[in-house]
């Protein structure tokens, strides 16, 4: 009776999908092998008390990471019981999710969509809160890397690669967020994505599964999905000041994870300039968002390494400085991130094992 029970448990979705993330985190771990390995050895020659202070830096990051979602949702008044803690935990679980999935942070909202539905907020009203925070979250950016070139050109600072990548980084956010307000002004328009986006993804699971299974989305479901959001749109284009909160933690967001870097390479004896640091930081940040390879690992790192040395880093201190931070966080997100999301999954999970997909009505 015992070895069935096993059995039946190792079958479930929610022991696979255990399983399955252990096993990527495995395989991120091996992609970092090198820079775990360099980071060790550059603990010898770090400040080991002023590394302390990454700790509760990424704390911070964590949390404001969560406040640009539920700060949006308490203002709406749909959310009131959920702590400060477990915000956190949400947004470390998503960041999570983030490294282990790399699909432009789809999985991400997938996972906290799901999450959040198991909280009692509807699907659409979380994905919503979702993209409110990385609307604002690119916004508070783009203001950051606006002042950080006029701080660089009042020093006297300002090369072509610095005013290149400030340039590229403002025009991608300003065009992801027009195309956000494009589609979700008009129920004509959010109707035709829907309609795109069942075709699309019902195409590619018949030719995945060489055509098992014909359908995946129901059309109905997803135009009353994207109906809703357009109402959360209309809703928010009424009372602006909504986003002022999300904004403002975007850039507490930003800041405080610019100032783990600054942080890491002030241990090692380094200075490096705060605004050449966040327009690097935008522009790896940007480049791994879009990686193919698990948690950005290689891309991430080379980009920024590459932009600190066209901006003027040597080479030998942008790599200590890079690898180090990088590292750290990597191992913070793997620990706590697997612990808190293992604790979701066995908690929360139950929905998982039932087939129970959370329901996109409002």
């Amino acid at each position: 009776m015992m070895i069935k029970n096993v059995f039946r448990a190792a079958k479930s979705p929610r022991m696979i999908l255990s399983i399955g993330t252990l096993a990527i985190l495995t395989l991120i771990v091996y992609l970092s092998r090198h820079e775990l390995v360099k980071a060790w050895n550059l603990l010898e020659q770090a400040n080991i008390w002023l590394l302390l202070l990454l700790i509760p830096f990424q704390i911070i990051v964590y949390f404001a990471g969560g406040e640009m979602i539920f700060s949006y949702l308490r203002q709406k008044k749909l959310i009131h019981h959920i702590s400060r803690a477990e915000q956190t935990s949400i947004a470390l679980e998503l960041n999570l999710v983030n490294h282990i999935f790399p699909s432009g942070g789809i999985s991400g909202i997938s996972y906290t969509t799901w999450r959040m539905h198991k909280l009692g907020v509807s699907s659409s009203r979380a994905t919503f809160a979702q993209l409110i925070r990385y609307v604002t979250g690119f916004i508070s950016l783009m203001i950051l890397l606006i002042l950080a070139v006029v701080f660089l050109a009042l020093d006297g600072q300002v090369n072509r690669y610095i005013v290149a990548a400030s340039f590229v980084l403002v025009f991608a956010i300003m065009l992801l967020t027009c195309a956000f307000v494009i589609i979700l002004s008009s129920d004509d328009r959010m109707s035709k994505a829907a309609r795109g986006l069942v075709k699309l993804a019902n195409k590619l699971v018949q030719l995945l599964s060489f055509g098992r299974v014909r359908q995946i989305l129901k059309r109905e479901q997803v135009l009353k999905f994207f109906s809703d959001m357009h109402v959360d749109f209309q809703e928010l284009a009424a009372d602006k000041r909504l986003l002022i909160s999300p904004l403002i933690w975007g850039a507490v967001y930003a800041i405080f994870d610019v100032a783990m870097f600054m942080v890491a390479f002030l241990a090692l004896g380094s200075s490096v300039n705060p605004a050449i640091l966040l327009v690097g930081y935008g522009v790896a940040g940007l480049a791994g968002f879009l990686s193919l390879t698990p948690g950005g690992a290689g891309v991430y790192e080379l980009i920024m390494i590459f932009f600190l040395t066209m901006a003027g880093v040597s080479a030998d201190v942008a790599i200590a400085g890079i690898v180090l931070t990088r590292a750290i966080l990597l191992t913070g997100t793997i620990v706590f991130g697997y612990v808190f999301y293992q604790h979701a999954l066995w908690k929360y999970g139950k929905g998982v094992d039932d087939g129970d997909n959370p329901d996109i009505s409002r």
